[in-house]
């Protein structure tokens, strides 16, 4: 399979247009178009939707992507292999990562990672919301949870430390939990599908932080408007201590049962499919966060 007309239809799927992308290439329009066309036919499929303004992915198109990205990914890990210099971290880097977290840690230091790597185009999806990495074509994900698809590599970022949390205003009203038994008598701000959560206390004490009872009036799927809700007083909520650790600083939240280690296994990964080559682009960002974030006290 020609990689140069593969090249040609992976900068075509992210321009959405083969005029531009044989222009990366220096084609004439007319030879890409025709390249393009000579690949579709190779496979037996229609790999764009084409306008007189743009070009869109068919769903064919969208299931080969990630396997064109794939190939090239492997021609150029085995021209560095063999000697013909090091591959430069160039091209469109897909990143999906939680919004709260990113907003707090990542999206801060892009200025910096894009002086560094010129190169380097980022195409982020920034959302609590798991996307699929294959699927959506993504080169590099951030999880902060178990690794349990066996088709993902990772790359560990740092700990997840989970505490319970209030604000002072609410603690006053409802008052100070002792033990976990007191939090059934507490408003608990569920999250997600994680409802039920082990605490470890001295001695070997245990409880449970339970938010699929009555006393959980409030749900929430977004880290940050959990957090938010926990400030103003809606109740006692489990948090990452990255997320919170100002607002405990500063006094707007309060640890609850302090004394209770909140038995969590999730950590923050760096997480990419186990077929693709490990890419100049994608390691120099694992790098890059891996430098910025890994040592952070947070």
């Amino acid at each position: 399979m020609d990689t140069e007309c593969l090249r040609l239809f992976v900068l075509a799927a992210e321009k959405s247009n083969i005029s531009a992308a044989g222009k990366v290439l220096g084609l004439a329009p007319s030879i890409a178009s025709a390249r393009l066309a000579k690949l579709e036919r190779a496979l037996g499929a229609d790999l764009l939707h084409r306008s007189t303004r743009k070009v869109s992915l068919s769903q064919e198109g969208a299931e080969f992507l990630p396997y064109a990205k794939e190939i090239l990914a492997q021609e150029e890990a085995a021209r560095a292999a063999l000697g013909f210099g090091k591959p430069d971290a160039t091209g469109t880097l897909r990143f999906t990562a939680p919004s709260t977290f990113a907003q707090l840690y990542i999206v801060p230091l892009l200025p910096e990672f894009l002086e560094r790597f010129p190169g380097i185009r980022l195409d982020l999806r920034l959302s609590d919301t798991k996307y699929d990495l294959i699927e959506g074509s993504f080169d590099l994900a951030l999880r902060n949870a178990p690794i349990e698809d066996t088709s993902l590599k990772g790359r560990k970022l740092a700990d997840d430390t989970r505490i319970l949390c209030a604000s002072s205003d609410y603690l006053a009203k409802a008052g100070v939990p002792e033990t976990p038994t007191d939090l059934e008598h507490h408003q608990l701000i569920g999250f997600g599908t994680r409802n039920t959560k082990r605490l470890i206390g001295p001695d070997n004490a245990e409880g449970i932080f339970d938010t699929r009872g009555s006393n959980t009036r409030l749900m929430m799927n977004n880290g940050l408007s959990q957090k938010l809700a926990t400030v103003t007083g809606a109740g006692i909520s489990a948090n990452s201590l990255w997320s919170v650790h100002q607002e405990l600083k500063s006094g707007s939240l309060v640890r609850v049962l302090p004394g209770y280690i909140v038995d969590d296994p999730t950590v923050l990964w760096l997480l990419y499919p186990k077929s693709n080559v490990l890419t100049a682009k994608v390691r120099v960002f694992i790098d890059f966060l891996l430098e910025k974030i890994a040592g952070s006290p947070a």
